[in-house]
């Protein structure tokens, strides 16, 4: 894999997708894989996308001074989603997901439309306590699957009404368990091709100084402006699974 090509395909993905999770707070497995699925392999593009995603969400995870508060409160919801990747990954070994994946795009196309024209959905209250596993366990499944987390896992993040940077930061640390997760999961199956590893290695040059960038322009926007990017970058997410889904 280590070809002139494949190399400046890497940089490029790798540069756009830093920049936009720096900015959002999310967006890079959707890009690398919208990048990298066709030329690499849907498989091959997840094994690299594990290195930058495991690496830039550690530091997302900890930049932030909310940490122990997102740990006490979302702490069913991570360990569900961990459970729930094993399980999906054991789905993926022996199937594609391409019609979940559609699906997935369409319910995702339309939530992110309805919610920029209207207020966002309510949080869940006192269901909190109940509806985390859920969530957690839903979309650890899903992404164990598609390698897609939106639905129900962000979704379900968003509407528990975090502030901009609280939001960012239990992206990161939601995102930095499942990739995790998903690692350990690849491994176990033999998912990703042996020469992937240097070129994940790789990847992160070029994820972290995207990261730094996006980080930048994030500060210079207000809530309003965030919540509105971070929907149109949902939007793009489901109409680029709906793709996926049906031209592979």
């Amino acid at each position: 894999m280590w070809t002139v090509e494949t190399l400046a395909l890497v940089t490029v993905t790798f540069l756009i997708g830093g920049l936009v999770k720096g900015a959002l707070g999310l967006g890079l497995p959707p890009i690398a894989l919208a990048f990298m699925a066709a030329p690499l392999g849907v498989k091959a593009a997840m094994g690299i996308m594990l290195g930058p995603t495991v690496i830039t969400n550690v530091w997302q995870a900890l930049a932030g001074p909310s940490l122990g508060e997102l740990l006490r409160r979302l702490w069913s919801f991570l360990l569900a989603a961990f459970v729930g990747i094993w399980f999906g990954v054991d789905i993926l070994a022996v199937t594609s997901g391409d019609f979940l994946l559609g699906a997935l795009g369409l319910l995702l196309s339309l939530y992110s439309l309805v919610s920029l024209v209207s207020p966002q959905i309510p949080p869940p209250g006192k269901r909190e306590k109940v509806l985390s596993p859920v969530a957690g366990g839903v979309g650890g499944v899903v992404f164990g699957i598609t390698g897609t987390f939106i639905v129900p896992g962000v979704l379900y993040l968003q509407a528990l009404g975090l502030n901009r940077d609280m939001m960012v930061q239990a992206l990161g640390l939601t995102f930095v368990t499942i990739s995790v997760a998903l690692a350990i999961s690849f491994t176990r199956h033999q998912l990703v091709p042996s020469d992937v590893f240097w070129i994940a290695l790789y990847a992160v040059c070029p994820t972290v100084v995207g990261l730094v960038l996006g980080t930048r322009f994030r500060h210079r926007i207000s809530e309003a402006q965030f919540r509105q990017y971070f929907f149109i970058a949902l939007l793009l997410a489901g109409l680029y699974m709906l793709v996926r889904s049906v031209y592979g």
